[in-house]
This record gives C-alpha cells, sequence and structure tokens, in this order.
C-alpha cells in the first residue's frame, strides 16, 4: 500500500497541492488483499458516455481528489474521521471502457463488489449518475435490496431518456424493477424543474416512493426533512445506499454539473444533510456524482463541495461508529 503522507511524515502533514493524488491524502492500494481491516474505501468510476446534456463528469473523480484537503477534525464535530476513528483507503478508479458503458458498468460492479467484500464501506465518486446501477448492485449482491436515501434535481426514475434505457436519467427505475431498491425504503430529497413527468411520478407513487422536492424543503427545513426521511426509510429495517447527485444544490453553488436547475438547495445545508444520514442510518454505500469540473483543483467550486460532502459523510460514519452503531 503506497502512503502519499511518508514523505512528510516528520513534518506532521502534507500540502494539498503536492505528492500524489489520492482522497484527502489517504493510502492508496488497487489490491483487493490490502482492503483487509479497512473502514471506508474511496472509488472513482470515471464515465460520462451516458450524459443527456453536457459531458464532463468522467473527469469528476480527479477533480474530486484534488480539491481535497489533509484530514483533520471537523470544527462543529470535534472527530477527526479519517485520521483518528476510521481507516480510510483511496482504492483508485474502476477500469470503465469509454464508449462502452456495459463492459464500464461492469467494471465499476466488480470493483465495488471488492470493497464490500473486505468488509469495507464504498463511497464511489463519479461519474455520470448511472454508475449508481452498478454501485448498488454490488451492495445488494451482499445485503439483499437496500433502502435509498437520494438527493437531486431529478427523479432519475425514467424507463428511458431520448428513447434509451440505459442513460444516467434510468438508473432508478431499473433498480426498483430489479429489486435491488426496496422502493418502500427510498426517499428522494431536492426535486424540483421540469423533469420528469406524471408518467414517472405516477410509477413511483404506485410503488411506495417518496419525495420531499426543493419547495418542501424551502417551506420545512432541512432539519425536519431529514428527520422525516430517516423515520421513512427506518434505521431498523436493514442496509441503506446514499445516492447524491451535485446538482441537487443550486447552481450558485455547484455550477459543474452536466443538467444544473436553478433553486436547489444551499451547499451548508448539503453537508449537513449528508453527516446526518451517515450519522442516523446504516448506510453499506454512497456515491457521489455528477461533479463535471471546469478545472482540476480545489478553485473548482463544485469539485470542493463535492469533497466536502463526501468528508460529511466519513464524519457522520464516524460519529455512528463512536455510538455505537
Amino acid at each position: 500500500m503506497l502512503d502519499p503522507m511518508r514523505r512528510w511524515a516528520k513534518y506532521g502533514e502534507k500540502p494539498d497541492y503536492a505528492g500524489l493524488l489520492t482522497f484527502s491524502g489517504v493510502p492508496y492500494t488497487e489490491d483487493p488483499a490490502e482492503l483487509e481491516g479497512v473502514d471506508v474505501a474511496i472509488v472513482g468510476a470515471p464515465m460520462d458516455d451516458l450524459t443527456s446534456d453536457a459531458p464532463g463528469a468522467r473527469f469528476g473523480p480527479r477533480a474530486i481528489r484534488a480539491a481535497s484537503c489533509p484530514p483533520g477534525p471537523h470544527m462543529e464535530a470535534r472527530v477527526d474521521a479519517i485520521g483518528e476513528v476510521l481507516k480510510v483507503v483511496d482504492f483508485g478508479d474502476a477500469p470503465v471502457i469509454p464508449a462502452d458503458p456495459v463492459t464500464a458498468h461492469g467494471a465499476i460492479r466488480d470493483t465495488v463488489a471488492q470493497v464490500i467484500a473486505a468488509g469495507a464501506i464504498p463511497i464511489i465518486l463519479g461519474g455520470d449518475h448511472s454508475i449508481a446501477e452498478p454501485d448498488m448492485q454490488a451492495c445488494a449482491e451482499r445485503f439483499g435490496p437496500v433502502g435509498l436515501v437520494h438527493f437531486d434535481t431529478h427523479t432519475d426514475t425514467g424507463e428511458e431518456v431520448f428513447g434509451a434505457k440505459l442513460s444516467h436519467g434510468t438508473p432508478m427505475f431499473k433498480l426498483v424493477e430489479e429489486g435491488v431498491v426496496d422502493p418502500a425504503r427510498y426517499a428522494q430529497i431536492g426535486l424540483r424543474g421540469y423533469w420528469p413527468g406524471e408518467v414517472e411520478f405516477g410509477w413511483q407513487r404506485e410503488r411506495g416512493i417518496r419525495s420531499w422536492p426543493m419547495h418542501v424543503v424551502r417551506d420545512l427545513g432541512i432539519r425536519t426533512v431529514i428527520d422525516e426521511v430517516v423515520d421513512f426509510v427506518d434505521p431498523d429495517a436493514g442496509p441503506v445506499f446514499l445516492s447524491i447527485d451535485v446538482d441537487v444544490l443550486d447552481p450558485a453553488y455547484a455550477p459543474g454539473t452536466g443538467t444544473p436547475e436553478p433553486g436547489g438547495m444551499t451547499s451548508m445545508d448539503l453537508l449537513w444533510a449528508a453527516q446526518a444520514i451517515a450519522r442516523r442510518l446504516p448506510i453499506v454505500g454512497a456515491d457521489v456524482v455528477e461533479v463535471s469540473p471546469t478545472q482540476v483543483g480545489s478553485r473548482d467550486i463544485t469539485a470542493l463541495v463535492a469533497e466536502r460532502t463526501v468528508r460529511e459523510i466519513l464524519t457522520g460514519l464516524a460519529l455512528r461508529r463512536q455510538a455505537g452503531g
């Protein structure tokens, strides 16, 4: 296992712009045997072949890693998730193949499955939102049907988009139909805009999927919404996957994404919510997707908020671990 901090060990920390590019400077490995004893493994899924609008999400994992900073204690939670509570490694990128989404999805599923087989929690950096399909398939193969907390502008429950059944707008439809996601424990947060329509929402109602659109988040406040989501998904009912599309944020906070929609969440609310979900629900996997960076590095505000979202998930997992969850 490669340790990007080794040369800086005597100095106590490494500047985020130097050394091997891994998430938060954590150790790097591509060997499943080295995942023994690991709590969380970061996996990149750099594909955007199934976007329906602006491309670029294939550069998301690299940009999120480049935006990350060294471990340290969370100022509010007073816990250093990476440095003290959790053993976190960067498991590199899944070996995706450009222009071959079926093969790429298989590679992502296999890579995530290696993490799960080792007893670690995978956090996958996207990539377009179609990667949620192999991510959750790998989790369900181990745990059975999962509950789902899904932050997004869109439901991604189309049976097809532009006539295509394999798209970043269809993964949740397929996951429910395949029995991978339990629709009675599937919560959507932040929906707004002009897609999807009544066909998709009718399909959702028939299956018991619940939505908290952006106007509900606005009226109730994020804390009340998360309380309701946690009660609906039910921490005692089984494992949960957390999927976050950065376009749930208002474009003022995340302009670097393929299908932006005005009127979204603030970064403050999303960061708080990500930590709360990871702390209060039994998360077995998570992904943060649809970062389409305008530049690589911490100057890219979309990659930066995505990286901090991952850090808040890790903080929530650490707090849950400390509480005995």
